[in-house]
């Protein structure tokens, strides 16, 4: 997963199997990239906030998450119908 803070508009650009390229308005200060993050993330799964959660990368652009209820097929399949390119 790689993290494009300060975008416009918070959204995954491209989702291609499980390398996702997410654009977060937030800027990366005290963690707040990382929340915007999750929530993009735990929006386009249709899944709770909780359901998403960041398990490397925390103070970089290249991240690891885990998703909590889906199998990996279907987070790739959502992941790909969210992405807005």
């Amino acid at each position: 997963m790689r993290a494009k803070p300060r975008a416009k508009v918070s959204r995954i650009v491209r989702a291609t199997g499980l390398v996702v390229e997410v654009a977060l308005a937030a800027p990366p200060v005290d963690g707040a990239a990382n929340e915007e993050l999750v929530a993009v993330l735990a929006a386009a799964l249709s899944l709770p906030r909780k359901g998403v959660r960041l398990a490397l990368g925390g103070t970089s652009r290249n991240k690891v998450v885990d998703v909590l209820g889906l199998t990996e097929d279907e987070v790739i399949r959502r992941l790909a119908q969210a992405a807005v390119p």
